[in-house]
């Protein structure tokens, strides 16, 4: 049986000088190996839900497999911590290239990559999905009322896959890639169209993130938090539309903000 995505621990509370012997809700982490047939493909370190989205999302993010038909078989030994992935046909990626620096170019733009197979799975977005500024803050402000486990512990990510109105699915992990992959599952399973759609996020908007959210095929993310220089350069070149600091009516639009539209139209109602 898995282990509850929080777990209580005695701690010592120190408040004006003071302490008292209490319960605190703590985060848990759970190390997850995936088999890829007959070899040892990943550990992921994670919040033992959704495993099996998660799984197949991670999978598609690193180009393993592009579609859930691909798969044969997944089972996950939860006692153990391993989940067991058949193919139905064998990968042909050599696993040197999950841990091969690649920088290349592509259109004419510079684009540097963390590993080669980001150059195959990362897509450039079209999207045409617009928000106002106050769906960015409607959507951040279900996102954060979301998640029991973040009030809890602070010690978690969440990720939400929306429409401009709703969120559609959130999941939570101690990693905030997981929780991208979760929602990667997720859209996989169930077959969902994916361009129209927007990534609410409760962490930092880095490089990897970015990337995430490019293997994804959103072209929008919406962050409470800062981007970093570099994730900025690859949403630049990749289409992405980020958005961050979203607190309340104020947010920072850093990047293809043609998206981001003061009022809603007739015809995009």
């Amino acid at each position: 049986m898995l282990p509850k995505i929080t777990t209580r621990w005695r701690i010592t509370r120190i408040s004006d000088g003071a302490s008292a012997l209490q319960e605190d809700d703590i985060a848990t982490e759970y190390p997850l190996t995936i088999r890829l047939g007959e070899e040892e493909f990943a550990t992921i370190v994670c919040s033992p839900t959704d495993l099996e989205e998660m799984t197949i999302g991670f999978l598609a993010s690193e180009g393993v497999i592009r579609a859930v038909s691909e798969i044969k078989e997944l089972r996950i030994d939860e006692e153990r911590g391993f989940v067991y992935v058949e193919l139905l046909h064998e990968q042909s990626t050599s696993k040197d290239d999950y841990a091969r620096r690649f920088i290349g170019s592509c259109c004419g733009k510079s684009r540097q990559f963390y590993f080669q197979n980001d150059v195959r799975t990362a897509r450039t977005s079209m999207s045409r999905t617009t928000l106002t500024p106050a769906q960015c803050s409607s959507l951040m402000r279900q996102l954060q009322n979301s998640s029991s486990e973040f009030k809890l512990t602070g010690g978690v990510h969440n990720a939400a896959l929306c429409t401009p109105t709703e969120l559609l699915a959130v999941r939570t992990d101690i990693g905030r890639h997981n929780a991208l992959d979760k929602l990667f599952g997720y859209a996989l399973k169930q077959r969902l169209p994916i361009t129209d759609k927007i990534i609410a996020f409760s962490g930092r908007l880095s490089s990897e993130v970015v990337l995430k959210a490019a293997k994804i095929g959103v072209g929008i993310m919406l962050s409470k938090s800062a981007p970093t220089d570099l994730a900025l350069k690859l949403a630049d070149d990749l289409g992405i539309t980020c958005v961050g600091f979203i607190r309340g009516s104020e947010m920072n639009v850093y990047t293809h903000g043609y998206r981001i539209i003061e009022k809603r139209g007739s015809s995009a109602d």
